[in-house]
């Protein structure tokens, strides 16, 4: 085989082994949040190395679902959840 190749490989190798160790390592927070936006309700979880990533993550996937646009999606993530439930 080529060396370009071989190198492509090994890069390819690298990069996949960063996400996956990444992916598992070190300590993360999960959470489920319910929000309430123009009368509807959903409830989602989340995952993050921070609580506030996690929480923000949690809200932003809930409003995904209950606003339509750049404007509701604004509002509804301004809106505070109706419950914040933390996961083992």
């Amino acid at each position: 085989m080529k060396k370009t190749v071989w190198l492509a490989i090994v890069f390819c190798a690298l990069v996949v082994g960063y996400v996956v160790v990444s992916s598992v390592s070190g300590e993360r927070f999960h959470c489920q949040v319910c929000m309430v936006f123009k009368d509807r309700r959903d409830c989602r979880t989340a995952s993050a190395k921070t609580r506030e990533n996690a929480l923000r993550t949690a809200i932003s996937n809930a409003c995904a679902q209950l606003s339509g646009g750049v404007t509701e999606t604004n509002q509804c993530e301004n809106t505070p959840p109706e419950s914040v439930q933390w996961l083992p």
